[in-house]
Parts: structure tokens; C-alpha cells; sequence
């Protein structure tokens, strides 16, 4: 019996059947790798810009997460008695009011929920704590940009995948 792997029937069997479930994994991975590429296919212009502000959201909270409120200074993530505790990733120029800056990183910064959503955003104390940290030049430079920007799908997957990167690489460097 040259070319046998087995020593009896009951092996083979068990072999068998360990081959089996090997190769339905391997198919079922090859359907989740098309379904994948699928759903890809399928997401809108929204469903990207929604992914990108995430992945850019979440490098802000990690990249402030040693720094207080830009707006009230506080370290802690609860406000008594108000409810409101986390973190957000506040704009200083709402993407309402300004969507070109949605993705500039100095116009983005770790913030409490409750100065951010139930503050209003506290326009003027961010701006006090704004010129704090990157200098009044650069907020002026922000107040003052108008520019006009429109996104494609290729674009917010490149923003996507540079937050990703750019958050993997802030968190190896800290561990």
C-alpha cells in the first residue's frame, strides 16, 4: 500500500471527513469574499462618506485622547447631574455650514457629548480653546476657507483607508 495515508478504514474515514469540512470552509470563504465584493458594488456615495467620517472620527478621538475638552477644559467623560457623558469628534465649522472642512484635521477635536450636542457646539469657547492649541493664524485660515470640495466614491475610500492607517499607526506607536 504505497500511496496510502491511513492505517485503517476508521482513519480514512476520519480523514475523509476532516478533508470534507476543509474544503466547505474554504468555499464558504470564497462566497464571503464574493459577497463582500458585492456589497462593495452596492453602497452608495453616502454609505462611503458615512464609513470615511467614522474612520476619521475615531483617529480624532484617539489622537486627542490625552487632551481635555477643547471647549470647557474637563477631563472626565460624565457631567454630573446632566446625563451626558463620551467623547465626540466636534467641528469648529459645522459640516453643515462647511462640508470642505469635514475632513481637516484642524478644524476636527475631541470634545464632550455634552458640550457638542448639547452645547450647540459652544462656538465661542472651542474657538478660545482652538487658538490654544494650533495658534489664531490657523483658525483665521479656517474661518476664512471657502474653498468648494465634492468628494467621488475613490476619494472617500482613499480618506477611509488613510484614517484606518493613520489610526493603526498612532496606536502601535503608543503600546
Amino acid at each position: 500500500r504505497p500511496f496510502k495515508n491511513t492505517c485503517s478504514i476508521e482513519c480514512e474515514a476520519e480523514l475523509g471527513l476532516r478533508l470534507l469540512e476543509k474544503a466547505k470552509r474554504a468555499e464558504a470563504k470564497q462566497v464571503r469574499a464574493v459577497d463582500k465584493v458585492r456589497k462593495e458594488k452596492l453602497k452608495s456615495r453616502s454609505d462611503w462618506m458615512r464609513e470615511a467620517q467614522q474612520a476619521f472620527n475615531r483617529f480624532i478621538r484617539e489622537r486627542d485622547k490625552d487632551q481635555p475638552c477643547i471647549c470647557c477644559g474637563r477631563i472626565e467623560t460624565k457631567v454630573t447631574g446632566l446625563g451626558a457623558h463620551g467623547w465626540d469628534s466636534g467641528h469648529y465649522r459645522s459640516v453643515g455650514s462647511a462640508p470642505h472642512l469635514r475632513f481637516n484635521e484642524n478644524n476636527v477635536h475631541r470634545q464632550l457629548v455634552y458640550c457638542n450636542r448639547y452645547g450647540a457646539g459652544r462656538a465661542v469657547d472651542y474657538r478660545i480653546g482652538l487658538i490654544d492649541r494650533i495658534g489664531l493664524q490657523a483658525v483665521e485660515e479656517l474661518e476664512a476657507d471657502n474653498t468648494v470640495q465634492k468628494w467621488s466614491i475613490d476619494d472617500l475610500k482613499q480618506i477611509k483607508e488613510k484614517y484606518r492607517q493613520k489610526l493603526r499607526d498612532l496606536k502601535t506607536t503608543v503600546d
